[in-house]
């Protein structure tokens, strides 16, 4: 039996499509590409039970959709298996109904999606498309193995798996997060192309980078704006020998020099304890930067300084807002407060904190707005926080805020289309326009005095200097990717 799993090609009008593994997607002018770990392990997995597997990323490889479909012609899938996204699910249905067109050739595929959007309205996409599986939850490397070996073999199809038989919808049942994620095998880094995504990522001062997941997905998992708790609604890690063993290995086989764990939060307590001592004691500290996501609030002064004797460089806090009503409002269970004392910790540590920031809280006003927008700037010029990402609040299906929005009135469209960061899909006491101008004006801090005289004193060494220089680029880019659309000097 042999399967595709695929990223199609999208839509490339809006910029760059940053679908895979993303917990906010993006159309981005300068490209960034985030390995996709989950459908890397399911490639993997798959191939390590005797199937066939093709890996056929073409967003990142610049392909078009005739590459697209040829390669599907020529090949022959039994499968092609999609991860989606709110944004990109009417392009991914359209892409669809065009692979069935392909049986003409006397092929008869089946495709199966998976991912956040169908995970929370898994009827939609048989209603408008001729999907023929869909996979719910997060463990969809596990339940496309169990779709496989149904297919191969008849076995029993594990909870979580929507399907069509004989033009009736049915499906097995709530997924379950109850797979040891111990049990897979490291991922195959070479079946899945990873120095596609080792290079063209903001997150990485050296370079090549690769991501893992140390756990699925974040152990407080309750910020009502995330969709991620939508596939994972309980919390579960690796061992600290386990994630270990892989981080070994990609030193001596694929000769990595920077990791990104992206755990929707990376552990903390007696296991960060053990994980930052066994990066000592195995040497790995002398050899990788290691960065994360974390919380503010989570750590302790002596745990940052364990993380920086283990080598973690840049640590990524979801900011999202400096009013304390709004923090509370999306459940962060974060004081305004910590934000910067865990800032000014980790900096002190040696560690670098990457701040993430959002505009267009449906109930937030404009001089609300402005004082998150001066927060981040005073973070970041004073060098406590060494880079950021501004955004716009996107709630996608699955998420409490978007419940919430739709409950109160506050969502102005359901077009999924327009749930794609170029402009908000929330009523807000602050026009559209103006919410934009704010993401615009948080990276334009990039171009202050102050900012760049820091940056240019920090520069250590060339991996300093290339790193500087592949940021201002994007940083550049991302001032268009927010750009207003009444824009004077274009009329767009």
């Amino acid at each position: 039996m042999k399967i595709i799993i695929a990223y199609p090609p999208l839509n490339k009008d809006k910029g760059l499509a940053t679908l895979g593994q993303n917990r906010q997607f993006q159309y981005f002018k300068e490209p960034t590409f985030i390995y996709p770990v989950v459908p890397a392990q399911a490639a993997t997995l798959l191939k390590s039970k005797g199937f066939e597997v093709i890996w056929l990323d073409c967003i990142a490889q610049g392909l078009s959709l005739d590459d697209f479909l040829r390669i599907v012609r020529k090949e022959k899938p039994d499968l092609v298996a999609m991860e989606t996204k709110t944004p990109v699910i009417k392009q991914i249905w359209r892409i669809i109904d065009q692979l069935k067109k392909l049986d003409t050739d006397g092929m008869r595929l089946a495709t199966v999606l998976f991912g956040d959007h169908v995970t929370a309205l898994p009827e939609e996409s048989f209603q408008n498309s001729q999907v023929d599986f869909v996979l719910t939850g997060g463990d969809y490397d596990f339940l496309l193995l169990s779709l496989c070996n149904y297919l191969n073999n008849q076995a029993v199809l594990e909870p979580g798996i929507y399907y069509r038989e004989n033009g009736e919808l049915k499906n097995t049942g709530k997924f379950r997060l109850s797979h040891n994620l111990d049990s897979l095998p490291f991922i195959d880094r070479g079946l899945t192309q990873w120095q596609l995504y080792a290079y063209k990522n903001g997150n990485y001062k050296r370079t090549p980078g690769t991501y893992i997941m140390s756990g699925r997905d974040c152990w407080w998992g309750r910020c009502s704006f995330c969709s991620w708790p939508t596939l994972y609604p309980n919390f579960r890690t690796r061992s600290v020998e386990n994630v270990l063993d892989e981080i070994g290995m990609l030193i001596k086989n694929n000769r990595v020099r920077e990791i990104m764990d992206d755990t929707g939060c990376f552990n903390a307590g007696e296991w960060l304890r053990d994980f930052t001592k066994g990066m000592v004691d195995r040497g790995f500290a002398k050899k990788i930067y290691f960065d994360c996501n974390m919380r503010f609030g989570a750590l302790k002064e002596e745990d940052f300084r364990a993380m920086k004797k283990a080598n973690f460089r840049l640590l990524l806090f979801g900011l999202e807002s400096a009013n304390q009503a709004t923090l509370d409002r999306i459940n962060k269970n974060l004081k305004v407060e910590r934000i910067i004392e865990d800032c000014r910790m980790a900096r002190k540590a040696g560690l670098f904190p990457h701040i993430t920031i959002m505009f267009g809280y449906p109930w937030e006003s404009y001089p609300e707005a402005w004082k998150t927008m001066e927060l981040g700037k005073w973070l970041l010029k004073k060098g406590y926080a060494y880079t950021m990402q501004a955004t716009v609040v996107i709630p996608y299906p699955g998420s409490g805020l978007f419940e919430e929005s739709k409950q109160t009135g506050a969502l102005s469209t359901l077009d999924w289309d327009d749930y794609d960061m170029k402009q908000p899909v929330m009523k807000s006491p602050i026009p559209p326009d103006r919410i934009m101008e704010l993401v615009q004006q948080m990276y334009k801090v990039s171009f202050s005095p102050e900012f760049i005289a820091r940056k240019i004193l920090s520069i250590r060494d060339f991996d300093d200097l290339a790193y500087s220089a592949r940021a201002f680029k994007k940083v550049f880019g991302h001032v268009f990717d927010f750009k207003r659309k009444d824009c004077a000097c274009c009329g767009k």
